[in-house]
């Protein structure tokens, strides 16, 4: 099947659909065009501070119109990741608010890090608030036999004017070095999220196009479900063959999808 047959057209948000509080240009015209020619739209993001409605309220501001059940992000899974892989669980959270608001919606005990002997699971997130303290927490907590997991392994965050912040997988991964456990991932690459978006678009995988900046989280994950993919590389950079597709801007993105 050739991209412009694809039904449904998933798009990754971070620096793709937009970088920081900066949309791409033409992202808003492609996909209010896919809307209107009936073709099916959802988004994922391996957001780890944002729950589904916050996304969905940052697409509606900036004039882009979704399905609130077509936008995904980490949380919206993440309480009962935890639950099918260690049950009901004493949880140390190391990231926002929002994470463990999900966590505790779930079912778990979220713990103060004083507490961090009696956690049997350490979730990690982006935390503003990081500090050599908590980390110690967490590592500390792993490596007396916690499990450890996290919505996503991104090393960094995209924000506005080419620059970045350390992303989730950059804190994870100090807490799997010195915990000495690897962690367990909610979201992209692996195949939950992707699978409850061609759910929700009501697709089989290779109906779909998963369109996103990372050929690790976006373009690896998504054909390891079954997808096509289309890189988006506004600044260029290696070649690789392994997306169906790599485009420099949302313009060139539409000419393969409604030719």
């Amino acid at each position: 099947m050739s991209l412009a047959q694809a039904r449904g057209v998933v798009f990754d948000l971070d620096g793709c659909v937009w970088t920081g509080a900066e949309v791409a240009p033409g992202a808003a015209e492609l996909i209010a065009e896919l809307a209107r020619r009936a073709r099916g739209v959802a988004f994922l993001t391996n957001n780890s501070r944002a729950t589904a409605r916050d996304i969905h309220a940052r697409l509606a501001a900036l004039g882009i119109e979704a399905d609130r059940e077509r936008v995904l992000t980490p949380l919206e899974i993440f309480g009962e990741f935890i639950r099918e892989r260690h049950g009901r669980s004493r949880v140390l959270v190391i990231g926002a608010d929002e994470m463990s608001a999900v966590v505790r919606a779930a079912g778990h005990e979220v713990l103060p890090v004083e507490r961090y002997r009696e956690a049997t699971v350490v979730a990690v997130g982006n935390d503003f608030d990081l500090s050599y303290a908590r980390l110690t927490a967490a590592a500390r907590a792993v490596a007396a036999g916690a499990g450890l997991v996290t919505p996503n392994v991104d090393p960094r965050l995209p924000i506005e004017g080419g620059d970045f912040l350390p992303g989730c997988g950059a804190i994870v991964e100090a807490v799997a070095i010195a915990g000495g456990r690897r962690p367990e991932i909610a979201g992209k690459p692996e195949p939950p999220l992707f699978r409850v978006a061609l759910a929700r678009l009501g697709l089989a995988p290779a109906q779909a196009v998963m369109v996103g900046d990372s050929l690790e989280a976006d373009i690896r994950g998504a054909r390891r479900v079954g997808m096509q993919t289309v890189l988006y590389a506004p600044a260029g950079g290696p070649a690789s063959d392994e997306p169906d597709l790599t485009v420099r801007s949302f313009v060139e993105l539409g000419r393969a999808l409604l030719p």
